[in-house]
């Protein structure tokens, strides 16, 4: 449920500032929703890419290894 309220929070955020957003944008409009679709799948993607390496590495480690080293 947290996770919706910020998702509509970041999406409304990025309506209300179209008009400010809208001088760095280059032959695109402001209102294009490929363009927000775009950046979120973007961004989706550098998330799952930043939790993926560390989370194999941990992955990759005996735990029982692990576990005596503490």
């Amino acid at each position: 449920m947290l996770v919706r309220r910020n998702g509509g929070i970041g999406a409304l955020g990025a309506f209300a500032a179209r008009r400010l957003l809208s001088g760095f944008l280059f032959g695109v409009s402001a209102d294009d929703p490929v363009t927000y679709l775009a950046i979120a799948a973007f961004v989706i993607l550098v998330g799952t890419f930043a939790c993926f390496i560390p989370a194999r590495r941990a992955a990759s480690i005996d735990p029982l290894a692990a576990l005596r080293n503490e």
